[in-house]
């Protein structure tokens, strides 16, 4: 990937080589972290030293300026050396980019946030809720603020709150009972009332360790209420950090395969499996799925700063698709080409297929983003 034509700025080829440089110490704790579904500590703290957190912090706020296409393009390779780390991490990415794009908040709480990731902090959207399901599917959270003088009181639980341990502020999705109004508050990790549900036990990203975030009877001030959901003046191109993710993973399991393939002798034959014609074949099909999911993708990202005027609705919904239907195919093409072997604990194939099956569930969900495709089809906006 380093040498593909596609990398084309100096952001990101700095940040390549950087990630390169870490690329061994990285994997060394992955298989541990998704054994014990344990958080990548280590890793994180390495991105936000080396000032990779302030990737999508605009220049003028202190920040790289990164493009959205810079970030697609440095998440996948993230995402070939650490799934969880990546996915994390992305969500941070993609918040920051998105809020201070839209530029919805009041211009000193943008200071201050902007400082504040500077400084170390980490942000991510708290949206998900037992009761509601996939956000993208439009339940209304039960998460609620009541007015108590200038403050505002909030109370619920939100789950599947990505990189919990290491977050440092939250936007939290609640109703907003005093203006009848759903939106976004802003809550820092050391507000009393603040706590983590310990809830995170499934097959894939395990070391993401998205728990639950409990808020019991919180105090903010009033101004902290940012965001009045709704009114988006177009598609949210910074949430194409979850594809790339996912592209990297599934690039992660064909090296795995080819290096496997090229090494691989069992007795029955003279030379390694490579020289198959069948596993040449399932290769090739790995490649050309690889090759097309990586070109719609990084081309619907660049989109975004060379036209940005462009209606690129469609394209990404259909980019997380794609590279996840994809994805899923070289995988399991993958492992079928290491045979049983890909199905033992201690080979990584095992965790790119659990890791890759997570991306499922991660918004958009397939239906949803067909029906809204076909909807902008059919004019029945």
């Amino acid at each position: 990937m380093l040498e593909s034509g596609l990398i084309h700025t100096e952001i990101q080829r700095k940040w390549l080589t950087k990630l390169q440089s870490i690329k061994d110490e990285f994997q060394a704790h992955a298989a541990y972290n998704d054994a014990h579904s344990r958080f990548p500590h280590e890793n994180i703290d390495w991105l936000v030293k080396e000032g990779y957190t302030l990737l999508t912090l605009p220049k003028a706020y202190g920040g790289e300026g990164a493009t959205i296409e810079d970030m697609v393009i440095i998440q996948s390779y993230l995402g070939s050396i650490d799934g969880a780390t990546a996915l994390s991490i992305g969500w941070h990415l993609s918040t920051a980019g998105q809020i201070f794009e839209e530029q919805k908040w009041e211009p000193h709480l943008l200071d201050q946030l902007a400082q504040a990731i500077q400084e170390g902090a980490l942000i991510n959207r708290a949206v998900s809720e037992a009761d509601t399901g996939s956000p993208t599917r439009g339940g209304k959270p039960s998460t609620h603020a009541k007015r108590s003088g200038s403050e505002y009181v909030l109370n619920g639980v939100k789950t599947f709150t990505s990189m919990l341990p290491a977050l440092t502020h939250f936007l939290v999705s609640g109703y907003n009972e005093a203006t009848d109004q759903f939106g976004f508050f802003l809550v820092e990790k050391e507000t009393p009332g603040v706590s983590i549900a310990e809830t995170w036990n499934v097959v894939g990203m395990r070391a993401t360790e998205s728990h639950d975030l409990v808020l019991e009877d919180v105090h903010i001030p009033q101004e902290n209420f940012v965001e009045v959901a709704g009114g988006s003046k177009g598609p949210n191109g910074w949430i194409l950090h979850i594809p790339s993710v996912y592209l990297g993973i599934a690039q992660a399991a064909a090296d795995y395969a080819k290096d496997f393939a090229k090494t691989h002798q069992p007795n029955s034959i003279d030379y390694p499996i490579g020289h198959l014609p069948t596993v040449q074949q399932s290769i090739g099909e790995m490649e050309s799925l690889l090759l097309s999911a990586r070109a719609f993708l990084w081309s619907t990202a660049r989109t975004y700063h060379e036209a940005p005027d462009a209606p690129v609705w469609n394209q990404t919904s259909a980019s997380k698709i794609l590279v996840m239907n994809q994805g899923l195919k070289v995988i399991d093409l993958a492992m079928r080409i290491v045979g049983a072997k890909s199905l033992e604990m201690d080979r990584p194939l095992q965790r790119y297929y659990r890791d890759m099956r997570a991306g499922l569930h991660n918004p958009p969900m397939e239906d949803a983003a067909y029906t809204n495709i076909a909807k902008s089809e059919l004019n029945l906006f």
